[in-house]
């Protein structure tokens, strides 16, 4: 019965959007995993699930270089859509390099400055 547990609370994890973790540092991908997995499966799903969120936590933490290298008061693009952790920004909206960084952009939206996967336009993080 643990092991049926412990295989179905794994795959669910496996399943969840990675858009849920895309800003956790390591440590609140583990707590978020924990209380996910806890509230799934347990005891033992709070451990898997601590587990599983502080890896995806780790794979998606981004540079504190990147962070501190995008300048402010740049001009803002206004876009209708929600500016969402996992989504691509629309074609409209213009991506800056981020210098030193080749895999990321950066824009700044609706006034809060974003960053994104420079291959997918996909959002990994508002810091505004």
């Amino acid at each position: 019965m643990r092991n049926r547990i412990a295989v179905s609370l794994i795959a669910v994890s496996m399943l969840a959007s990675g858009a849920a973790f895309a800003q956790s540092t390591t440590a609140q991908g583990a707590r978020e995993g924990a209380r996910t997995g806890g509230e799934v499966g347990g005891p033992v799903g709070a451990v898997v699930g601590g587990t599983v969120g502080a890896a995806v936590g780790a794979a998606v933490e981004i540079p504190n270089a990147v962070i501190t290298s995008i300048p402010r008061g740049e001009r803002s693009v206004v876009v209708r859509e929600r500016v969402v952790v996992g989504e691509p920004l629309p074609p409209s909206v213009e991506l800056r390099v981020v210098p030193n960084h080749a895999e990321y952009r950066y824009a700044v939206v609706n006034d809060r400055r974003v960053i994104v996967e420079a291959r997918t336009r996909k959002v990994i993080r508002v810091i505004d």
